[in-house]
Order: C-alpha cells, then structure tokens, then sequence
C-alpha cells in the first residue's frame, strides 16, 4: 500500500510569531489524532502568541524554543530532531521566517533545525496581505519552492490587521490534507482522475424525493487520496454534508440524469472512472410542479427507470480505467462478478451493507475487490481512507501500468 498514513510517522510542527498560531494547536491534535508523534519547535516571536506548555501538553514532548537552554542535549536536538523527521510543517509561516529559510540564515531553533532536515516540509504562510503581495516575500517563496520545499496558498479574507485578501493561514483540516500530499507518492500525476459520489435525488414534488442514505464518504475519501498522489481530479457528488477535499475540482448534482451529464462531459478526457456514487435506479415518470396534497389513503406512485450510467460508460470505454462500487444484501460475490463482467468494469468494489461498520454513513468498511482477470482481493474492516489508497494502488498496478515504476 502507498505509504500516506500519519501513523507512527515523526513530524515536526514549526510555529513561528504571528496570531495565527492559535490554529497551530489544532494542527498538532489533528496530526496526533492521525497516528503521528510529533514535535514542536517555536520562535521566541510564537511564545508571545501561544504558550509553549499548551504545545507540550498536546504531543507529550518538550517544546524545542531554545538554543542554549539549560537541557544538556539542546546543543544537538536540532540535528536529532532533523535526522529522524518524517516530514515538517511550518504554520503559521511568517515574512520572517520565511526570509531565514530562503537565505539559509539560522539564528535560532526553527531554522538551525531546518537546515539540517532532508524530509518533505510544508510552509503555510501567514501574513497581512501586502506583506504577502510584497516582492521581497514573493521572490523568497519562489526561492523555497525552487529549494524543493512544499508551500501552500493562503486563504482569502478578513485578517486580524483589519484589511481582507490573502494571507489567512488556512483551516487545520486543509494544512493536514495538504501534508499529505508531501507525504504520498507522486504515482499519479499527470492522470485524470473522475469520482462520483453521494446519493441522487430523484423529485417526486417539491418537498418529496427518491433517494438513499449514502454519505458520499467513500467517494470523497479516493477524491482525496487521488489528489494527495498528484492525480488531477473530478469530483462529481450528489448531495452531502461532508468538506471539500483540498485540491479537487466540484461538480454538484442533483439526479441521476444531472450526474449522467456531467460524468459523460469529463469522460473523453479522463483516464480513471470511479463510480462511488450510489445512484438512484428509478425515479417517478412524472414530477409534480407543486407539493402533491394529502388525499386517499392509498397512493401508487409510477416508477421509470433511469439511466445505467455505469453500463454506458463500459460500452464506450476506450482507454479509460472503469471502476465500479456493488453495495449488496447478499450473494455478494455473485451479484458482484456478474455486474463487473455485463458493465465491462476492470474493476469493482464489492460490500455487504447493513453493519455497523461497512457501508452506508460509516467512517470505516469491509471491500472485496473483482478483478477482470478473475482474481480478487478482501480486505479486512479498515477506514475508508485507507480503502480509497489501496484501491488506487491496484488501479496503478492492474490498470495503469505504464504509470508504475
């Protein structure tokens, strides 16, 4: 499996002087709750901001903040630190800092640190929004990612200083997915990548609709991780309530007929078709212009059935990778086979909804793979990102082999 998980990973969290840093705090729990161990180093600037004993608390770990500090092993903890990281994030990433990186000065311990570190760094700068537009800033940022440092956009908005534009560390979620991307193999670049996801809402009026109870979890979690591998992705999703994955292009639909379109619009261009969505099969012939009022006791609704949209991506393939999703009941290997061999699949993902932790609203399930070879895999009850990453490795491996190396 493609190594993107955080777990037992060492990072280092830099936190550098600006108001910012409060978001650091949530970084560090997020990386925690990720599986990481990590450490935290800040400037004599971040303490002003943010107490180095809340940093300590979170992670378990003393705080590296100074050079020459009575702890006889501060001396060499930066080049301790340096060798054995797995990846560093610098965030909140100030003009200062910024500037000390891409000069090579190191005059304290979050840059004597990083210049002895060889792991991937993410920078994620923060900063009034002139000082960010500024040619100085600009011109060091060029230099970092020249350097081969990641460095990630600011958001946009109203900042602490009063004026609104970029400059806003983004959300902790945002820098963690991000880091990811570090992280994980750049397998995937230069392929396009089509995911759908959610239920669809077939109306009925405008108050009642057709639909299942589908997250879209699934689907959202291999548009991520196809993005964190370099893949330049689509994401077409019925209705959800879940973030937008960082990096990928959002196309919302409503029906089965709207994801149709859009699915058939991006086909031509794409390499890999994942089919994650659970799309409403049939809908009603007609749909009521107003609210269908209360009235006999019985009511029998005309059923139409709507297009398989699966079956016609199959029968015009030509290049393209087509993968599909068979949430079943029963007889799952079966229902399973037969859908992969009738829709031209080189793939399907198999499941058996109904517990608690497999299927529908659940964080984690339980898959078989189908392959057209006739082989398949099982897999064990595991998250469903880490379902999303394994099923992109066969996808690498089975279906695009001119992409593995």
């Amino acid at each position: 499996m493609a190594n993107v998980s955080m777990k037992d990973k060492n990072i280092i969290l830099g936190v550098s002087g600006g108001i910012a840093a409060y978001k650091s705090v949530e970084i560090l729990r997020r990386l925690i709750q990720a599986g990481a161990g990590v450490r935290v180093i800040m400037t004599q600037s971040a303490q002003w901001f943010v107490g180095a004993l809340t940093f300590e608390a979170l992670s378990g770990q003393p705080v590296f903040k100074d050079m020459f500090s009575d702890d006889h092993e501060a001396s060499i903890r930066h080049i301790d630190w340096a060798q054995a990281a797995d990846g560093v994030i610098i965030a909140p990433a100030t003009a200062n800092t910024i500037g000390k990186l891409a000069h090579g000065i190191a005059d304290d311990p979050l840059s004597t640190f990083m210049l002895a570190v060889t792991a991937p760094i993410l920078i994620c700068p923060s900063m009034n929004s002139h000082m960010f537009a500024s040619n100085a800033v600009q011109r060091n940022l060029d230099t970092l990612r020249s350097d081969g440092y990641f460095v990630m956009d600011p958001g946009s908005g109203e900042l602490a200083c009063g004026t609104t534009g970029p400059g806003r560390l983004p959300e902790p979620d945002v820098i963690v997915d991000r880091f990811l991307s570090c992280l994980a193999p750049n397998d995937l670049a230069g392929t396009k990548i089509v995911v759908t996801a959610g239920p669809t809402i077939e109306p009925i009026d405008p108050v009642r609709f057709i639909s299942n109870p589908s997250s879209g979890k699934m689907g959202y979690a291999l548009a991520r991780a196809a993005a964190q591998r370099g893949a330049d992705v689509v994401l077409v999703t019925g209705p959800t309530h879940l973030p937008d994955p960082a990096e990928v292009s959002i196309i919302r639909i409503q029906t089965t007929n709207e994801m149709a379109e859009a699915v058939f619009r991006e086909f031509e261009t794409a390499d890999v078709i994942i089919k994650a969505a659970a799309v409403s099969d049939y809908g009603p012939q007609e749909s009521a212009d107003h609210k269908i009022k209360k009235g006999q006791t019985e009511w029998v609704l005309p059923l139409k059935q709507n297009q398989d949209i699966l079956r016609a991506l199959g029968s015009q393939k030509t290049h393209q990778v087509l993968v599909g999703f068979a949430a079943e009941t029963r007889d799952l290997e079966r229902n399973a086979t037969q859908k992969l061999a009738e829709k031209n699949l080189n793939i399907i993902v198999g499941n058996v909804v109904g517990s608690p932790d497999s299927g529908f609203a659940s964080d984690t399930n339980t898959v078989t793979f189908f392959f057209a070879d006739g082989t398949k895999e099982i897999l064990p009850s595991m998250d469903k990102e880490a379902v999303a990453h394994i099923l992109l490795d066969r996808v690498v491996e089975k279906a695009l082999p001119s992409t593995s190396n």
